[in-house]
């Protein structure tokens, strides 16, 4: 949070002062007023007073997210736009443009890091910790209903054949996503092995699952 204490023959110039110094607009401050303006001084004989207003702005974890992104895209010469969407509690950022495959990566690794490099830039500057889902184009929700076909089919497979199968290298998150889709399924059990970033799913058959 930052904040400004200034002066001014009136609340209106005060304000508009602190907020020159603190670069920010109007509707994102929080303005209280210190001292009226027209008030004697002392005794009446030191003239009139100015208004004073302590201003303060709180960082909105959003907007610092969005502005990191853009200098990140520019510095890659990447054409995007920013939406910010906040949701269950989260703040979500969304990019769209054009030729942002460069911002996914393979099997989403580079978005990943953009992920982290954006919660970790913010986290420092709010000096608390904060979660912030960055996504493009919709990526991360394809990519989920492919997991999740994925999971399902080789369920199935594992139960036909009764032979485990060893999945592809996958981050955390979307390791979670299999875990979860297979957790109530009769017959499998899942679990990873391995060591990051070759950490890996396997689905194998658990015949005394379900069985109370």
């Amino acid at each position: 949070m930052k904040e400004t204490v200034t002066t001014g023959k009136t609340v209106d110039e005060a304000v508009a002062a602190a907020i020159g110094q603190l670069g920010v607009a109007k509707e994102r401050v929080k303005v209280e007023i210190v001292e009226e303006p027209g008030k004697k001084g002392l005794f009446g004989l030191l003239g009139t007073k100015a208004a004073k207003v302590k201003v303060t702005y709180e960082d909105d974890p959003g907007v610092l997210a969005v502005q990191f992104i853009q200098s990140v895209c520019q510095a890659m010469q990447v054409d995007a736009q920013c939406e910010r969407h906040d949701r269950e509690g989260q703040i979500g950022i969304d990019i769209s443009g054009s030729e942002l495959g460069i911002l996914i990566g393979r099997r989403g690794d580079t978005l990943e890091a953009l992920q982290f490099l954006t919660n970790l830039a913010v986290s420092k500057h709010l000096n608390e910790k904060v979660r912030i889902i960055v996504d493009v184009e919709g990526y991360r929700q394809r990519r989920e209903d492919t997991l999740l076909q994925l999971a399902r089919r080789l369920s199935e497979k594992v139960q036909r054949t009764g032979n485990r199968v060893v999945l592809e290298p996958m981050n955390s998150h979307e390791r979670r996503i299999i875990h979860t889709a297979l957790q109530d399924e009769t017959g499998v059990t899942t679990f990873s092995e391995g060591e990051e970033p070759n950490r890996r799913i396997v689905i194998s058959l658990n015949r005394n699952k379900g069985i109370s």
